[in-house]
């Protein structure tokens, strides 16, 4: 009952914020919680995978100092300068994340319908590897904590798995629950934990100050030169220390941009940095320490405590993920990539607040397996980083259009200025595509198949609707009610409103109710939810009336990609219009329809065979639009693609 439509947008600026954002330092604190959970985590694993043995880069002072220098102008270049300084730039009205930017990109080159479509998959592709993203981050984030008791208890090693396992189902089935309950708390510790980031990184660093030499550029760029494939091998996994770098971009749209550029600049970047640094200088003086060179940095009197605020730290960096898998799922519904879902709010004061079943326990099976499957952080390390980087690279180049076809900036500036971040992003993403073989192609799997669901269904959508409108050419809707009404139908007292795929067609319900029940209501209201490709539509737009025959109205109701779908309340701007709904004599009728996979033109008919699947388990409809259940009639049609 809803259809995309394209609206050209362009991108505010840099900070756009809300009227009812609340005071800075607030939302500073509440992005700490929310945004760099993972990226923040990433010390925790990083170190020892870029120097794991199977990578065959040896570990001497060199090499040491070459690493540590490229982690560090890595989150200088592609966080500090791509996302914060370019990236957050093209929010789509305030809004950022790949569907944000996707919807953005697409719309404006709306007048080139080809290279559109060439976008339009090019981006859901990229947010089909967040998936693969959200399967991985849990895992690698909670195993790598819970494995500090291999150094802290050396005799429950046998148990980091089974731990694990059991932290993560935890966090999973207290997702129906929500997070507004402990949600203040993610703030404190998390500052928490980059302060204890800082501290320890500092002392090491204090205590063998020649890692700072790392500072140094031509240090990283000379690791390059000396080891050149071995070196292009441990981009790979140099790269982990940047994952979680989308998520600044992505949560834009709850803190604005400002609290996410202060938080970095002021206290994520320095701790992230301080303690690569301290754990250099950790391993400059004791080699040995490489088997877990993060837990090595503490006393043996705060191993346990570390460990514990470690968990807690990873499971606030895998709420983060999950809960944006839950958005981005949301969204992509609202622009027709997914089927709908069941999709359950959990708090009455955020609306943000979201929990979808569905995605939940998939997220969950996937990272159970990829935890027993892989068995350690080490390991879960080569399957890290390609979903990450390839979402990297489609975001880029999704940004070109933007700046170029939105912003309308001069061609040699906008190549120049992504084309310096696509090199590296490409770099990065090539680095980790010498891992699929040992794990890369888990994540890469998984977004393979979100990514067959999510075209095939906007493909099977689209072929729906094309066929919605050849119904609309060869009977218009005017002239078929002008054709009715002299007839002088049965009236029966009370409001009709057909919900109709597309405006100005015929619905199959009201030809059904004809056909059937031979009456037709006293008033007739042929509703259209239309989607945009910006977040929100404003009230005052969100409803507009025109009369096609008397006592008949087409009425089409427009959202954002981030509004709430509620279609009961949206016709009470009717009103506005002189038409007066009793919620008790209104009936809303519905075309339940049954899609018939058929040879010729469209897609393979394995697809086809698909998307039939999936429209006939996807969730109901009316409770998607709101309706009140006991005021809705299902008639049913079919449709052969």
């Amino acid at each position: 009952m809803t259809t995309p439509a394209a609206t050209h947008t362009t991108g505010a600026t840099a900070g756009h914020a809300s009227p009812h954002r609340t005071a800075l330092p607030g939302l500073a604190l509440a992005a700490i919680g929310v945004v760099f959970g993972d990226i923040g985590t990433s010390p925790l694993y990083t170190m020892k995978t870029v120097f794991d043995p199977a990578n065959g880069l040896s570990l001497n002072a060199a090499n040491l100092v070459g690493v540590i220098s490229l982690i560090f102008w890595s989150l200088m270049i592609v966080v500090s300068l791509k996302y914060v300084t370019l990236i957050m730039r093209a929010n789509n009205h305030g809004e950022g994340g790949i569907m944000a930017l996707l919807a953005l990109a697409s719309s404006s080159v709306a007048h080139r319908p080809q290279l559109r479509q060439v976008l339009l998959l090019l981006g859901v592709f990229g947010a089909a590897l967040f998936y693969g993203d959200g399967v991985i981050t849990p895992a690698i984030s909670v195993l790598s904590a819970v494995e500090g008791l291999e150094i802290a208890a050396p005799k429950l090693t046998p148990y980091v798995v089974p731990i694990t396992l059991a932290v993560l189902v935890g966090l999973f089935v207290a997702q129906k629950w929500g997070t507004a309950g402990i949600g203040a708390v993610f703030g404190p510790v998390m500052v928490a934990w980059f302060g204890v980031l800082a501290v320890v990184g500092l002392i090491h660093l204090l205590q063998t100050p020649a890692i700072l030499a790392a500072l140094n550029p031509f240090e990283g760029l000379g690791f390059c030169m000396r080891h050149g494939w071995l070196a292009f091998i441990a981009l790979g996994s140099v790269v982990l220390a940047l994952t979680g770098a989308e998520a600044l971009y992505a949560d834009m749209g709850h803190f604005g941009a400002a609290p996410i550029r202060l938080s970095w600049f002021m206290l994520v970047f320095p701790a992230l940095a301080l303690n690569y640094l301290g754990q250099g200088a950790l391993l400059l003086r004791d080699p040995p320490a490489l088997d877990n060179p993060f837990f090595h940095m503490f006393p043996a009197w705060a191993l346990v405590p570390m460990v514990v605020l470690a968990t807690v730290a990873t499971v606030i960096a895998s709420q983060a993920v999950i809960s944006g898998a839950y958005s981005m799922t949301k969204q992509a519904i609202q622009l027709g990539f997914l089927p709908r879902m069941s999709v359950t709010h959990t708090s009455d004061r955020q609306i943000g607040q979201i929990y979808v079943p569905a995605i939940n326990w998939m997220l969950l099976a996937a990272v159970l397996a990829a935890v027993i499957g892989f068995g350690s952080s080490t390991n879960l390390g080569a399957a890290y980083g390609i979903a990450v980087t390839g979402t990297m690279l489609i975001t880029t180049c999704l940004t070109f259009y933007v700046i170029r076809y939105a912003w309308h900036y001069n061609w040699l500036l906008c190549v120049l200025a992504t084309g310096f971040f696509f090199v590296i992003d490409l770099t990065f993403f090539s680095a980790n595509l010498l891992k699929i073989v040992q794990g890369g192609w888990f994540p890469l799997l998984i977004g393979m198949l979100i990514f067959t669901v999510m075209a095939t269904w906007g493909r099977g959508r689209q072929m729906m609707l094309d066929e919605a409108r050849v119904r609309a050419g060869t009977t218009p809707l005017k002239p078929f009610l002008e054709s009715l009404l002299a007839r002088s139908p049965v009236r029966v007292v009370g409001t009709a409103i057909f919900m109709s795929i597309e405006a100005d067609a015929v619905p199959h319900a009201l030809l059904n109710n004809l056909e059937h029940n031979a009456v037709l209501h006293n008033r007739v209201l042929f509703v259209t939810v239309m989607n945009r490709e910006i977040p929100r539509v404003p009230v005052s737009d969100r409803v507009s009336v025109r009369e096609v025959a008397p006592d008949c109205y087409q009425v089409t109701i427009t959202y954002g990609f981030k509004d709430e779908v509620d279609v009961p309340l949206a016709l009470e701007g009717c009103g506005a219009h002189g038409i007066m709904l009793e919620p008790a004599r209104s009936s809303y009728f519905l075309s339940r329809a049954t899609v018939v996979p058929t040879l010729g033109e469209g897609m393979p008919i394995w697809r086809e065979k698909l998307f039939a699947a999936m429209a006939h388990n996807i969730g109901n409809v009316a409770d998607y639009l709101k309706l009140p259940a006991n005021r809705v009639i299902e008639l049913g049609t079919r449709v052969e693609i």
